[in-house]
């Protein structure tokens, strides 16, 4: 059992790939293929040799990336044929329930729904085009690169923000408007998100 030696840069399909989230915001997914259309050979070429996936070797010597999944999602909605993944630990060797579990205590597993909830590892997809759209997750982003609270290296930081927004915001049928916006902005830098990664509001 080699669990702890790291693996070389990996070429898979991007189909091939296995999630360890359960959702992702479709809006950023359009916007990464958008981004993806514009770019010429070459810097396509340059773009995927400096966006590695990290994944994790799981039972059945399976892919399954820990990061990135919008772009990987985007990807293969192009029709990119191969993206280069660094394996960060090999647990193919483990039984499934044990591997989620250590995958969660790693936090590298998401087990939450797009209401939030959590479910069964079971429930995770096998596939990127599985995943659920969470509006929610979209409008965390936007109120980040909007400046309202900065990048942070915590594992899911997008989803605690998202379930934040969740609670306190309603989005009618899933689109954000610029009044849900401008209130997102508002929370994210009042005293009720300061327990959130990447808070950026004032300390009263």
């Amino acid at each position: 059992m080699s669990a702890a030696v790291r693996h070389p840069l990996l070429s898979v399909a991007p189909a091939r790939l296995r999630p360890t989230q359960l959702t992702v915001g479709k809006a950023e997914v359009a916007a990464k293929r958008a981004q993806w259309k514009e770019l010429g050979k070459k810097k396509r070429k340059e773009l995927l040799a400096t966006h590695w996936f990290p994944g994790v070797l799981g039972p059945k010597k399976l892919v399954y990336i820990v990061d990135h999944h919008h772009l990987g999602l985007a990807l293969l909605e192009e029709g990119v044929k191969n993206v280069p993944v660094m394996i960060q630990r090999d647990f193919s060797w483990l039984i499934p329930d044990v591997f989620w579990r250590t995958m969660e205590f790693n936090r590298w597993a998401h087990p939450y729904d797009q209401h939030g909830t959590r479910v069964d590892y079971a429930a995770i997809p096998t596939s990127l085009t599985q995943m659920a759209d969470d509006p929610y997750r979209t409008l965390a982003a936007r109120v980040r690169m909007a400046g309202g609270c900065a990048k942070d290296a915590v594992p899911y930081a997008e989803f605690l923000w998202a379930d934040f927004y969740r609670r306190h915001l309603k989005l009618p049928g899933g689109k954000i408007g610029a009044k849900a916006m401008q209130q997102a902005l508002l929370f994210a830098h009042s005293q009720d998100t300061a327990y959130l990664p990447g808070w950026s509001g004032t300390i009263e």
